[in-house]
């Protein structure tokens, strides 16, 4: 806005026309330089990241209105962006599968087709993929979970999520007894040392340094490349877990928790996915329909 505005007017000063310029702008004329280790270049704004900056601006403009800078929300006369909805996918029990097996091993060497090696993280690894299938947590929850965290009697894990404020919100997380095999696999080797604040995920040849964002794309990517399953990575495991949750007769109220939304919006989706794949299996399965009655 300050872009947009070179003259720096008061809130109050700026009409609905201005912001219906801005956002105008914004969609057609903006670039952006997108933060982070990799360079991107630049590039033009998402209908997402439109979408953000509406609703930040609204939440600007109704302070402004309590605190009497402003006389009205004009944000909330002009339309939101529109966004289409990504298309969820989530991973076949084969694909998962397959991940399992690529943790355990690498590819084929290049000059010796049959030779494979043996993975030397291949209990972490196996204990990701089995956590986040197991609880739906985000990929900074599970990067950031410490030894405390887990309560293994009652097989439950504190993490701590995004929510409204500066500080996150925190819920626990549920897991099976095969996460907790891997888990106890992948942790016996530090269980003499371990403290309750140290990372259960660490990074390669560390017991100390936790894994981040960063480097759990990494693996996501090298584990896709060598099971062959195309589109790998971390989100995608939430979006299996809760699809799955509700084929399984979970119901969206508690799923709604385990995931740590504010609302159903997002659980509803997941919702209408699962009811498709009860109506094609039926179609499928239908015993008057495949009997020819």
């Amino acid at each position: 806005m300050q872009r947009f505005f070179p003259k720096n007017p008061c809130i109050g000063s700026i009409t609905r026309s201005d912001l219906v310029t801005f956002f105008a702008w914004l969609r057609n004329d903006y670039v952006s330089v997108p933060d982070g280790v990799a360079p991107r270049g630049e590039i033009k704004l998402s209908a997402k990241t439109l979408l953000n900056i509406h609703t930040n601006l609204s939440a600007l403009w109704r302070w402004a209105v309590k605190e009497g800078y402003a006389k009205e929300n004009i944000v909330l006369s002009i339309e939101r962006p529109r966004v289409n909805a990504p298309v969820i996918v989530p991973l076949s029990r084969e694909d998962v599968e397959k991940l399992i097996t690529s943790t355990e091993v690498s590819r084929s060497w290049k000059t010796r087709a049959q030779t494979v090696s043996k993975q030397p993280l291949a209990n972490r690894n196996r204990a990701i993929i089995l956590m986040l299938l197991d609880t739906g947590v985000r990929a900074s929850e599970l990067c950031e979970i410490k030894y405390g965290n887990i309560n293994f009697a009652n097989r439950s894990i504190k993490v701590f999520g995004k929510g409204p404020g500066k500080d996150p919100k925190e819920r626990l997380v549920r897991f099976g007894k095969r996460s907790q095999e891997a888990l106890w696999r992948h942790l016996a080797t530090r269980l003499e040392t371990i403290q309750k604040d140290d990372s259960v995920f660490t990074k390669l040849g560390t017991d100390n340094e936790p894994m981040n964002r960063h480097s759990l794309d990494d693996l996501m990517d090298s584990l896709s490349k060598r099971a062959n399953v195309d589109g790998v990575h971390a989100h995608r495991f939430r979006h299996t877990f809760a699809i799955n949750y509700l084929r399984n007769g979970g119901d969206v109220f508690t799923l709604k928790e385990l995931l740590g939304h504010e609302s159903l919006e997002m659980v509803q989706r997941y919702a209408r996915i699962a009811q498709t794949d009860v109506e094609k299996a039926h179609q499928k399965a239908s015993p008057v329909d495949n009997w020819k009655l």
